[in-house]
């Protein structure tokens, strides 16, 4: 698969929720000698533009509220970047922020909008995958997200390295 340099938009969970997250990724990094990252639900992909990912977010934050998902479960795959997840309902609020994000972007509807949110991305065997999902448990029946971000990356996100050069280009708060 050809690699390329793209912008992924984030959602970001609020606090409490954020720092427990972000204790989990700090904890699972730290035992497996993997990259550390923002807690994040990716929402939409797309060519790299930074002038148009700040109008993407100004849009997305004038339009949109803050917005609640609700957990579905903790899962694991041999993808690296959904090497431990816990996966989100779908919402029509997360659908509005894809689709004002796409349109602001002209960008296609090639991404396809699966949330959730990792907790760790490293290439590791199926059953210690599964040992960890079966060991975290979410205390929140729904989580607050408050803020969306605009991040430069390599597309595919393949090793630690690709996720130490993320940069954020723009941020947003939502009201």
């Amino acid at each position: 698969m050809r690699r390329q340099t793209v912008i992924a938009y984030w959602l970001i969970p609020s606090e409490p929720a954020r720092s427990f997250f972000q204790r989990i990724i700090n904890d699972l990094a730290r035992s497996y000698d993997a990259p550390v990252f923002e807690p994040h639900v990716t929402v939409h992909v797309g060519a790299d533009q930074t002038d148009a990912a700040a109008k993407a977010l100004e849009e997305a934050a004038r339009e949109c509220k803050l917005t609640g998902l609700t957990p579905l479960g903790i899962d694991e795959s041999d993808e690296f970047i959904k090497t431990l997840f816990v996966r989100f309902a779908m919402s029509a609020e997360l659908r509005k922020i894809n689709c004002i994000i796409r349109q602001a972007t002209k960008d296609s509807p090639q991404y396809e909008l699966k949330p959730h949110l990792s907790f760790l991305y490293k290439n590791l065997e199926s059953a210690t995958r599964s040992e960890l999902a079966a060991s975290i448990t979410m205390p929140f029946s729904e989580i607050p997200f408050d803020s969306l971000q605009a991040i430069r990356c390599v597309s595919p996100t393949q090793t630690a390295i690709d996720v130490e050069a993320w940069e954020l280009i723009a941020a947003r708060t939502l009201r």
